[in-house]
């Protein structure tokens, strides 16, 4: 499973191993690593609790595939505006400073 972190015209893509154990306090320090330097703070956000429940929307195949998608879609999440894109990909995107958006795109293993 991949994640897209996605700022203004500036990417970064981090390899999730194991989605059922992830070390969230790496991936949050790692993308408030890769913000800071463009002026962008995203401790205002809920990236730690996002990342999570996009995991849960992507990962396995219980309730069909993608699991849980379209339904986290719906639900929303505060803060973000969220998308399923064709081939169980999740898009979540805020509006942060200086009219720049953060978004988090994730990417399936299947």
């Amino acid at each position: 499973m991949l994640l897209d972190v996605t700022i203004g015209k500036d990417s970064m893509t981090m390899q999730i191993d194991d989605p059922f154990h992830i070390d969230l306090n790496a991936f949050v320090s790692r993308i408030e690593n890769f913000a800071s330097p463009k002026g962008v703070n995203i401790r205002t956000l809920d990236v730690r609790n996002i990342i999570p429940r996009m995991i849960k929307g992507i990962a396995g195949c219980e309730h069909g595939c993608p699991a849980d998608a379209k339904g986290f879609v719906s639900r929303g999440f505060e803060g973000f505006h969220l998308e399923y894109i064709e081939g169980g990909i999740l898009s979540a995107t805020a509006k942060v400073e200086k009219g720049k958006s953060l978004q988090l795109k994730m990417f399936p293993d299947f």
